[in-house]
């Protein structure tokens, strides 16, 4: 089972359709399950295509890589915090 943090790592292969069919698969159910996970996919396919009308000059893999890690942390800081007992 995919994890949300396994999506986060891979999301922009998966927008890109870098992904071969199982990973593809595996998002796609994940996505069905998993609110959180819709809108920040939703959120990037709209980020990339913001940048894309927008700018003249292709974006750095190294800049989406570390927007990704980012994204990547901040799910998991928001995880952490679910996850604590009140």
């Amino acid at each position: 089972m995919l994890m949300c943090r396994d999506l986060a790592r891979i999301a922009s292969d998966y927008i890109d359709g870098e992904l071969g069919t199982m990973d593809k698969v595996s998002v796609k159910m994940h996505l069905l399950m998993c609110g959180h996970c819709r809108t920040f996919i939703g959120n990037l396919r709209a980020s990339v295509e913001l940048m894309g009308a927008h700018s003249s000059q292709q974006v750095s893999e190294s800049i989406i890589r570390r927007i990704d890690e980012r994204i990547s942390e901040s799910l998991k800081a928001d995880r952490t915090k679910q996850d604590k007992p009140r």
